[in-house]
């Protein structure tokens, strides 16, 4: 599996899952480049790492709920590497709340970070990969969002993630025509720390049948596999990468 010369932007991909995805697709001979809302010494201590993997890399700072900045950020990636194949929308928000708790600013941070974010970047990034006749998209959703199970305090995220599954599989069938993919990763929750499994059962209230928590190495390989040639054949997919958790 090899991503040599092709251009990878990855949103959040200053720390977290974002980070990991990052370098898996820098291990894969991908440029990247990783988008940044306000952590600017996170973003520069991701591309050290990047770096050090012998990666061609730049981070921009932008909020990816602002369809302006986004704009803003795709033009950049085109002017530093003159194309774009990769995009994966790793930003989401998440937040605790029965729907009588939630207040209406809440309930609309939490779908535009999740939500309207994957919509701004998406449409950005087509005219390129279009020219390309060639492209990648790539959402992060949640392992909850494709069982569609019902789970108190979390209406707003898991409407968010439901939604951006869906719009995955509508924008897959208007881009397949064009020689670009869209599929869904979904990963349960993972913290930004390494987390013991008797942690990760704790937090998950969940059992992990492979015997471990997951990590973001274990979702950046499976971007990095459906980033590839070899996944050209798979689009509006969702794979779920969580070790079996919630069967």
């Amino acid at each position: 599996m090899s991503l040599r010369q092709r251009v990878a932007l990855v949103t959040g991909g200053s720390r977290g899952i974002g980070k990991g995805i990052a370098l898996g697709l820098g291990r894969a001979g991908a440029r990247v480049a990783i988008s940044y809302r306000a952590n600017k010494a996170a973003a520069q201590n991701a591309l050290r790492q990047l770096q050090s993997l012998g990666c061609d890399c730049f981070a921009v700072e932008a909020d990816v709920t602002d369809s302006a900045r986004v704009e803003s950020l795709v033009q950049s990636v085109l002017e530093h590497y003159g194309r774009l194949d990769v995009l994966v929308n790793n930003v989401g928000i998440f937040n605790w709340g029965t729907v009588a708790e939630t207040t209406i600013e809440e309930w609309k941070r939490v779908l535009d970070s999740n939500l309207l974010s994957v919509f701004y970047m998406s449409k950005a990034a087509l005219p390129a990969m279009r020219r390309q006749r060639w492209g990648r998209i790539i959402n992060l959703g949640a392992v909850g969002a494709e069982r569609a199970f019902g789970q108190a305090t979390i209406s707003a995220y898991a409407a968010a993630k439901a939604g951006m599954v869906a719009f995955s599989r509508s924008l897959a069938v208007e881009e397949a025509k064009n020689g670009i993919t869209v599929n869904v990763v979904n990963p349960p929750n993972i913290d930004d720390k390494e987390l013991s499994l008797e942690e990760a059962r704790r937090m998950h209230d969940a059992r992990f049948p492979v015997g471990r928590p997951p990590s973001a190495d274990d979702i950046a390989s499976a971007v990095a596999f459906l980033a590839d040639e070899s996944a050209d054949y798979i689009t509006g997919q969702t794979l779920s990468v969580s070790g079996g958790w919630m069967l």
